[in-house]
């Protein structure tokens, strides 16, 4: 027989070998569902486990039991789908806030229903008050051609009238506006702008691109406690969507400083890319900083720069190669000198920032791959991750490029089912071929990185998921898609909205996919939208939306 000492001392080795190989109670357990991880090694789970706001395990129902104590709590799914938070790569949250607050003309059927419902406002608020509302667009109208002010300086006469277009490319004023802003027929176009003529050369109240700052600089700026007010309400907002990040483009020192006010309060329920101006100031500023990621306990990364090339397709400030088909007296838009944006992309280089240049024409495109290129062989970089954004019209010769320098298309699906129906029209037949190809791209072995760019478009993110791999819209037309050669799988319609936007935000290792040691940042929907035929798709509600394992928006009670 054993001494019992021994006995006694084997006993307490085996309950001490088995305590410390047993994991730590989770927070949380997530178990009973269906989990798209956009982990290669295992694209499905039923279960997660989380501690301390990451991901500790996933796996099964049985065996995430292990890490179940007293104090976990346990969200049964019940069958449910889970995806990883949804990143949207190229959106305006400012933006978004000021949406939220001015008049709404999303969704406008004709030009008098934008006059009717800026009259309803100039109704409310006292004579002389800016009106600024955004969202109208004249391709959604019978009569496609832009408006000309007469009708609404006629119904509004008192106020001053602001309205953005769509795009934000384009604006229309009153006569009030102009008349504050000293907008007359003498007024001259400014570089990378113009201001629509009537044939008497007198302005019609249209403003494209640069131009629009002749009126939007006369425009009184929002409070602090407004523009606060208008990003806790955009945050609530994307997080009701189920996004947990954003890739914030064009954001200024002021809106910088405010997020980082909110993140520092706990107030933000968001992980933000941000995306600084490009002016010498801003540049001079964050340059001294040095790029930052993570701060505030992964709230906000600054690291990129966002660039102007060109205008909007819809306004006809994307810039071309050749004329537009719709309007032979115009090529487009370019709003940045070749010169600036090479000397930006050097500088962003030696200081290890990434830069993010809008361009929409082929023209603007490979002016930015021009300048790309020539920065890249002034300064080599093997991980610059530089972006195009929006890269919507692509000449054929230079859709290879973007691999060969290492160039990132980020791109917005929703853009093309709401371009589709009058793209033609601007382009011609034989340019369309190059037109939101992320097919033709994706097969050169770059990545696609997938957005809204709300408040262009609405927010809702599955609406650029059932775009990307549809090409039809919400009515799910047309049938088969559009340019359907250019489709994307569903998985990199996921990857587009999960990893793929937090590679080209330098975020993988934090976001993207549900794995241990990533952040858990999930989404709970209420039907699988990776078998679910297309067409119901759009008929998905979110159910919940996690950040760190806490959730920032619930539809219902999960128990």
């Amino acid at each position: 027989m054993m001494p019992r000492l021994f006995v006694s001392l084997l006993l307490s080795a085996v309950t001490a070998s088995a305590a410390a190989q047993a994991p730590a109670p989770a927070d949380v357990i997530v178990t009973n569902g269906r989990i798209y991880t956009v982990d290669p090694n295992r694209p499905f789970v039923d279960a997660m486990a989380i501690k301390d706001g990451r991901i500790v395990f996933v796996g099964s129902a049985k065996l995430v039991q292990a890490y179940k104590g007293n104090a976990t709590r346990v969200v049964d799914l019940d069958g449910k789908t889970v995806i990883p938070g949804m990143i949207d790569a190229h959106a305006h949250l400012g933006g978004l806030g000021s949406s939220l607050r001015n008049v709404d003309l999303v969704g406008t059927s004709s030009y008098d229903d934008v006059i009717a419902r800026v009259a309803a406002r100039a109704r409310d608020v006292p004579a002389g008050t800016w009106i600024v509302g955004r969202g109208w667009d004249q391709n959604d109208w019978p009569d496609t051609r832009f408006p000309t002010h007469e009708a609404l300086s006629k119904a509004v006469p008192n106020h001053p009238v602001y309205l953005t277009r769509v795009d934000g490319h384009a604006a229309l004023v009153n006569g009030a506006a102009m008349q504050v802003a000293g907008v007359t027929s003498a007024t001259r176009d400014t570089p990378g702008g113009r201001l629509e003529r009537n044939a008497d050369g007198s302005p019609t109240g249209v403003l494209i691109d640069d131009a629009m700052g002749a009126v939007g600089r006369r425009i009184p700026p929002a409070s602090r406690d407004e523009l606060r007010r208008g990003a806790e309400a955009a945050i609530a907002e994307v997080n009701r969507w189920g996004i947990t990040s954003v890739h914030d483009a064009g954001v200024g020192r002021g809106q910088i400083a405010l997020y980082e006010e909110l993140a520092k309060e706990g107030k933000y329920s968001l992980r933000s890319y941000i995306m600084i101006q490009p002016d010498d100031s801003s540049l001079a500023t964050f340059f001294r900083r040095g790029p930052q990621s993570g701060l505030y306990g992964g709230r906000l990364w600054i690291r990129s720069i966002k660039a102007y090339a060109d205008g909007a397709l819809g306004s006809r400030g994307a810039a071309l190669l050749e004329p537009y088909s719709d309007d032979p007296k115009t090529t487009g838009l370019i709003r940045i000198q070749p010169e600036r944006l090479q000397h930006v992309a050097t500088e962003a280089l030696k200081h290890g920032f990434q830069l993010n240049t809008h361009a929409i024409g082929d023209r603007g495109n490979r002016m930015v791959l021009d300048a790309y290129q020539q920065a890249l062989e002034a300064v080599p970089s093997g991980d610059h991750r530089f972006r195009i954004e929006h890269a919507q019209i692509i000449h054929a010769e230079d859709i290879p490029r973007f691999a060969e320098l290492g160039v990132i298309p980020a791109m917005q699906s929703s853009h093309q089912t709401s371009d589709m129906y009058w793209a033609g029209n601007r382009l011609g037949q034989s340019r369309l071929l190059g037109s939101y190809a992320w097919r033709s791209l994706l097969n050169t072995g770059v990545i696609v990185p997938n957005g809204s760019d709300f408040p262009v478009e609405l927010v809702n993110p599955l609406i650029s998921f059932h775009s990307a791999f549809s090409r039809q819209d919400a009515k799910n037309w047309p049938v088969g898609g559009w340019l359907p050669q250019e489709r994307m799988t569903r998985e990199e319609a996921l990857k587009s909205m999960t990893i793929w936007a937090a590679y080209a935000g330098f975020m993988e290792k934090e976001v993207g996919s549900l794995e241990p040691g990533k952040y858990a940042d999930f989404v709970i929907l209420d039907q699988d939208i990776m078998q679910v035929p297309a067409e119901l798709v759009l008929r998905t509600r979110v159910l919940a939306t996690y950040l760190g394992g806490a959730p920032v928006y619930e539809r219902k009670t999960i128990q």
